[in-house]
């Protein structure tokens, strides 16, 4: 009996196949908007074909076998793109599962022998446990890419350098300051006052939500570098417990000139420019 399980399981492949689409398509969890029935059933009937032809008595109790790499790239493919597609882990562990299932349902309605229907579905289950391992590790590997890949994007977004006048320069700075973030904020600095040949370049750190002596040195070395490029600095955004924390820290920043607001800098920045901005009167229309 035992030498007929694989040749039930690829007799009834195509009962296995409709049990697992139809018990994902009914699951509560399936959402349409990820993942179409017709994508759905690509990726399923890929897999249980590469699985059936690969599946035989000297590999099942061993999950590691060359003859499963074939099975193991499908799912691979299929749990990475689905961690950036954004299914969560639940969604992604089911799919196998779902399939794991279908196996064990069409066994039991095959095989009388209660002994072989344990002992063969016992090897199942280790084989399709294997491989939810493998999906689920690599749905993981996805989702981090995604995450640094974002994480980038947003490094990028909220370290925007404007050009707000000619010669003059601003950086708003939101959240946190760490090492990293700093060299893409000296980076993009230093690279638009280079194309820019801008003179002036106003650091606001209104979006900082505080100061300690770390995201001081990071501030000190981001002016340093922008002197270097003949450029002068102006740190803008200096709220009152800002400035009592740098004052408590013993921080000197007695060579930078600071501002409480972005306004008060630009006006300073004019100044140093030697620009004066005025208020224009509208004059009223006489036939009106």
């Amino acid at each position: 009996m035992q030498d007929n399980i694989f040749q039930i399981l690829q007799k009834k492949k195509d009962q296995i196949l409709e049990v697992w689409i139809k018990t994902q398509i009914n699951s509560p969890d399936l959402r349409d908007e990820l993942i179409s029935n017709e994508d759905l059933r690509s990726s399923c009937e890929e897999l249980i074909n590469n699985l059936m032809s690969s599946l035989n008595e000297e590999n099942i109790n061993n999950p590691h076998s060359p003859d499963f790499d074939g099975v193991n790239e499908i799912l691979a493919g299929i749990s990475f793109s689905q961690a950036k597609k954004g299914f969560n882990p639940r969604e992604t562990a089911f799919f196998i599962i779902g399939l794991k299932e279908a196996l064990i349902h069409v066994l039991q309605e095959e095989v009388s022998d209660p002994q072989i229907l344990f002992s063969e579905s016992l090897k199942l289950t280790r084989l399709m446990d294997n491989f939810s391992i493998i999906t689920f590790e690599t749905f993981i590997r996805g989702r981090e890419e995604v995450i640094l890949r974002q994480t980038d994007e947003i490094s990028e977004i909220s370290t925007p350098v404007i050009r707000i006048w000619d010669g003059i320069l601003a950086l708003p700075i939101i959240g946190t300051l760490d090492s990293s973030r700093t060299q893409i904020v000296m980076e993009n600095l230093l690279q638009e006052i280079v194309e820019t040949g801008s003179s002036i370049a106003i650091l606001d750190i209104s979006g900082v939500p505080a100061v300690d002596s770390l995201v001081a040195q990071h501030l000190m070395k981001t002016v340093s570098a922008t002197r270097l490029m003949g450029a002068e600095c102006i740190i803008s955004g200096i709220r009152p417990e800002i400035a009592q924390t740098i004052v408590h820290l013993g921080i000197d920043l007695s060579n930078i000139v600071t501002k409480a607001t972005l306004a008060s800098a630009l006006k300073f920045a004019f100044r140093s420019m030697r620009l004066e901005v005025k208020a224009v009167v509208a004059k009223e229309n006489k036939n009106s």
